[in-house]
């Protein structure tokens, strides 16, 4: 895996004039950074080790008014070389450097302190313990002191051992999946058009790949690789890369923007990030106080909103809201630099906490859960041991989805906000969905709800039945479509869908057709209800094969139509009575008794019509008519001009 080298340290402290040494490459390109003598933009080189093996070199600009363009240049390094000059010490950028590498995550490096040959060894000596004082307690407190010169060449090979040794013990971890370069340069190339450069970060591209630049959107393809000044088809991550990009020209392309893949970075402007305020700090952060953000190589404007708190103080960590001025994109764990407006220097930097942004409001009688959802995940960053790390992967994508709710994530929007590469993730969301802590309810989409949002959906829904059965209790159920536009309402189709299917495979709800209902739940009527089932059943089984009409048999109980719509449906559904014809009923042994003749009567016959169907039951032509209509809507029969065939005969 390419291993990228950063320098850091004051102005006129002979960074670039060492890179120069190492790798003989002038890395202030631009003809101001030469009229001056300082660097203002970043540089680039490579420095060829044994074994064909290649070091990558960021070269940053040391003077204050450049820190910005330190800080990019910084968010893309794997170790770095704190440069001190022998004849100055330590000097305020060497302090801000060291700071900013510390909050970007930096864990390794060396000092090359140099211009020795401007000083004698006491000199000498004064300046390495004055280095030891300064780096006590940092991340460089046991790193190795290198006296160079640029001038002279004396010590740099024994740099370049060590260089040389770190670059081949260095196993930085960069996710394969998930291509991002931040872009530090925009420029045209004669005869190939837009060229923007950067340090790939993480994944790899290859020449014809399509690809976007976030947050714009601006699509484009890959015309071109070139990695320190070779062209190749394909560039890996932790490569200085420059690419070709086709359709666009140096307008349409933003320094700060990230060139990633389509579909795998979704801009925010809104981030939660754990913030910890520099105990160097001159002050404190406010709550709602505006600031420089930066993340990778995009500076933006943002207001700091503290979820606990009116200031974060120096030295203080705490959870905050950023809300930025502009969109961004950025994956779970990435490092941010803070830098206050008045005075602007370095005040504060951390970790990605959740790139998309979540909702909390104090007044929620679940703020105080998903903040500790928020510290939970924000903790399972700093589990960098094997053992015990995938358990801190586990937490922290059920925190994700918890946070989630019935919003539900999608598998794409999981992998940043988890931050694992997508067969790992895969792998862990399949054990998650046995173990019923989460389900994917969107197969197409690929979109995932948290056991906890589902579970609480599942009880919504069993209690909403559960009080529809009690305010319509002679109503058999409610159809999918009623159950999605009532208890559904305002979640998502496909998760409404997920959630009522599960239950009945769980015996939870019981589907009827398209009707649903609770297991226990049987049709009952009041007493008064009761009492008019009652009398309507008696009086059409006394009247037989000939029934009377239900508007009379009706309004001699003292009911309208709409009074007693519920009762008859409950003995249609039951089959006491069977609706025939337009206010004729029959009692359904009665109808049962008719239907046994008629089919009795095509065991001789071939046809029925109204004078065959008249000698088996005597009734009148109503009824007959009506009756023979009823059979053929009910398929017993089928019309053939004035006659029925009976269709079971084939006929």
């Amino acid at each position: 895996m390419p291993v990228v080298l950063g320098t850091a340290g004051h102005i006129d402290h002979g960074k670039t004039s060492l890179v120069k040494r190492l790798t003989g490459v002038d890395c202030d390109r631009l003809e101001e950074e030469k009229r001056r003598g300082i660097t203002i933009e970043l540089g680039f080189a490579q420095l060829g080790l044994p074994e064909n093996r290649r070091l990558s070199i960021i070269d940053v600009p040391g003077h204050e008014r450049f820190v910005r363009n330190m800080v990019a240049g910084a968010a893309g390094i794997d170790f770095v070389m704190l440069v001190i000059a022998a004849d100055e010490g330590v000097m305020p950028q060497t302090r801000e450097h060291l700071e900013i590498c510390s909050l970007l995550g930096i864990k390794s490096g060396l000092v090359a302190l140099t211009k020795i040959d401007r000083v004698d060894a006491d000199l000498l000596e004064l300046a390495r313990e004055d280095i030891r004082a300064f780096l006590q307690g940092t991340f460089l407190e046991d790193a190795p002191v290198f006296p160079v010169s640029a001038h002279t060449g004396e010590g740099i090979e024994t740099l370049i051992a060590e260089l040389a040794r770190m670059e081949k013990a260095l196993a930085p971890e960069r996710r394969s999946d998930l291509f991002r370069l931040p872009v530090d340069r925009v420029f045209t190339m004669r005869g190939h058009g837009t060229v923007v450069t950067g340090t790939m970060i993480s994944g790899s591209i290859a020449v014809g790949d399509e690809v976007v630049l976030q947050p714009s959107g601006k699509t484009s393809k890959v015309r071109g690789l070139q990695s320190h000044g070779e062209t190749v088809q394909l560039a890996p991550a932790g490569r200085r890369t420059a690419v070709n990009l086709q359709g666009l020209e140096v307008a349409d392309v933003q320094r700060g923007e990230v060139l990633s893949r389509p579909g795998v970075l979704f801009p925010s402007l809104r981030w939660i990030v754990r913030l910890s305020c520099l105990p160097s700090s001159p002050r404190a952060l406010r709550h709602r106080g505006e600031a420089h953000f930066h993340h990778g190589t995009r500076e933006v404007q943002a207001r700091l909103y503290f979820f606990d708190r009116d200031k974060l103080q120096p030295g203080e960590t705490a959870l905050c809201e950023v809300r930025f001025a502009e969109p961004m994109c950025g994956v779970f764990g990435d490092a941010c630099v803070v830098r206050s407006f008045s005075p602007l220097r370095t005040g504060a930097g951390g970790v990605l906490v959740h790139p998309l942004g979540v909702t909390l409001r104090k007044r929620s009688p679940d703020y105080s859960r998903r903040l500790d959802l928020l510290a939970s995940a924000a903790a399972s960053a700093d589990v960098r041991e094997e053992e015990g790390r995938a358990e801190a992967e586990e937490a922290r994508a059920l925190a994700m989805l918890e946070l989630a709710g019935t919003d539900g994530v999608s598998f794409a929007a999981l992998c940043l906000a988890v931050n694992l590469e997508s067969r790992r993730l895969d792998k862990m969301l399949q054990n998650l969905s046995a173990k019923g802590r989460a389900s994917c309810f969107d197969k197409e989409e690929r979109v995932f709800v948290g056991g906890v949002a589902e579970q609480a959906l599942a009880e919504a829904c069993l209690a909403f039945f559960s009080a529809f059965h009690q305010e319509n209790p002679m109503k058999p159920g409610l159809s999918r479509g009623a159950a999605t536009s009532g208890w559904g309402k305002g979640l998502a189709p496909k998760l409404v869908h997920f959630v009522l299917e599960r239950l009945v495979r769980q015996g939870k709800l019981v589907a009827a057709g398209d009707v649903l209902h609770l297991p226990g739940h049987r049709v009952t009527l009041a007493s008064d209800q009761s009492a008019l089932r009652s009398k309507i059943l008696s009086a059409h089984a006394e009247a037989g094969t000939a029934p009377p009409n239900m508007k009379d048999v009706l309004e001699s109980l003292g009911v309208n139509a709409k009074e007693a719509a519920p009762v008859l449906k409950i003995m249609q559904d039951a089959g006491e009575l069977v609706r025939v014809a337009e206010g004729i009923w029959y009692e359904g042994a009665a109808l049962a008794g008719i239907l046994g003749k008629a089919q009795g009567w095509f065991a001789d016959h071939d046809n029925l019509d109204l004078a065959g169907l008249k000698d088996i039951t005597g009734l009148s032509r109503k009824y007959l008519i009506a009756l023979l209509e009823y059979f053929d809507r009910e398929k017993i029969t089928v019309r053939v001009g004035d006659k029925r065939l009976l269709r079971s005969s084939g006929k």
